[in-house]
């Protein structure tokens, strides 16, 4: 089938999933969630396919970790789709409504975006996370993951599609382009006549790529070079622990702590404690100066000098980059210049402290006393996440059903002209 004819029968599609009632919607997605798990072997084994590949091709661990599917993943994805029928259905809210002077009655009634193209990689979970939440906003997907997954994209997305088949929509609702080449990235991404928004996920490559390339309107989802920093009045066991979750327990991902920045009154004592609890994990350490010094002191050697790339660089994988600095307003000053405006977090026990690194921080997400783990659609009560976006316009943060409509006037009158 040719992109074309994919355009063809998403927007023929849109027209009928856009009517559609919440109840059908959530038939669909309710049927959906029970094939993820009567499926998860023929699912498992597609992913093992996948897996075979990466290794083949020497793909990290920490990547590998992202393209992995295992029976308990199944089932939270699973979980995430049932959550996203529980959510308020947005279409057809009425935002506001006036009546103007000259007896003009003006709605303003949210509706589906139409047709996403989203293009991916290698994240299986992208591909029901992004069926779902459009099928419940009343928008066909054009799906395009990453060559790495796309044994175990093709086993989600026929779930998906055979769902909607079964509750009477047509299965085009959900369409999962199987040519990863960049040649058919490229075409997707001028497809203006077909799809009304493009949504990239993944590096910082792809989604600049998305971004320059594309003719279709784009959404920017976030590379995410986060920082946690850990203030003069912090709790030191509650700072290790979500420095140790920020950036262990799931290094590959946008919302893992690339920095660490912690205060020069705290060092000293805090610095030793951190370096082995995160080597022992194995992750490598990038330090500044003043760090290095601390270190030795300490009888820690285990690290290398962070370069100038490192502060601005998101690792995806397990390492950290880690400075002292002279105050909170320096630890401001640098996460305002290497930030990707994506998830920053403060730990300090000082609600002067706090409230000023919330107000002063521009991200999508600041968070005082809490990993920067939680940015996350399932952690939000959203269900799932179509994406992180760190951009302003019009979406911001984890994007869930709202993010993914818009708006139209109806405007009512009895033979006004102007």
């Amino acid at each position: 089938m040719t992109l074309e004819q994919y355009g063809q029968l998403a927007k023929q599609a849109s027209y009928i999933l856009a009517q559609a009632a919440p109840s059908q919607k959530n038939q669909a997605l309710i049927h959906a969630a029970a094939l993820l798990q009567s499926e998860t072997e023929a699912i498992l084994a597609a992913n093992a396919q996948d897996l075979a590949r990466a290794k083949e091709k020497g793909m990290t661990e920490a990547m590998q970790d992202r393209l992995r599917l295992t029976a308990s993943r199944i089932e939270g994805i699973a979980e995430g789709v049932r959550q996203v029928t529980e959510l308020a259905d947005p279409i057809g809210e009425i935002v506001e409504g006036t009546k103007r002077p000259n007896g003009l009655e003006i709605i303003k009634k949210r509706v589906p975006l139409g047709v996403l193209g989203i293009i991916y990689e290698a994240r299986p979970n992208v591909t029901a996370d992004a069926a779902a939440l459009s099928i419940k906003s009343g928008n066909v997907c054009i799906l395009r993951g990453g060559s790495e997954a796309i044994c175990s994209n093709i086993a989600i997305s026929k779930v998906f599609r055979r769902a909607l088949a079964e509750a009477g929509f047509p299965e085009d609702c959900v369409q999962l382009i199987e040519d990863t080449s960049h040649e058919t990235a490229q075409a997707l991404m001028r497809m203006n006549q077909y799809v009304d928004v493009l949504i990239p996920r993944g590096g910082a490559r792809l989604i600049q790529t998305v971004v320059q390339q594309a003719t279709v309107p784009v959404i920017q989802t976030g590379t995410g070079n986060c920082h946690v920093y850990v203030d003069s009045y912090a709790q030191l066991p509650m700072a290790l622990d979500i420095v140790d979750n920020a950036k262990t327990q799931r290094p590959s991902v946008c919302n893992a702590a690339e920095t660490l920045l912690v205060h020069k009154d705290v060092a000293a004592e805090f610095l030793p404690q951190v370096a082995r609890l995160l080597r022992s994990k194995n992750v490598e350490l990038r330090v500044c100066a003043q760090t290095a010094e601390i270190l030795r002191g300490a009888g820690i050697s285990d690290f290398v000098p962070a370069t100038p790339e490192d502060w601005a660089t998101e690792y995806n994988n397990l390492i950290l980059t880690i400075g002292v600095v002279d105050s909170l307003w320096a630890a401001i000053d640098h996460i305002q210049k290497y930030s990707t405006h994506h998830s920053e977090a403060i730990v300090t026990e000082n609600y002067g402290h706090a409230r000023a690194f919330q107000e002063r921080i521009d991200a999508a997400c600041v968070y005082v006393n809490a990993s920067t783990r939680f940015t996350d659609g399932f952690e939000f009560g959203f269900g799932a996440e179509i994406g992180i976006s760190n951009q302003k316009l019009h979406a911001r943060g984890p994007m869930g059903l709202k993010e993914l409509t818009t708006y139209k006037y109806l405007i009512n009158g009895n033979g006004q002209v102007r």
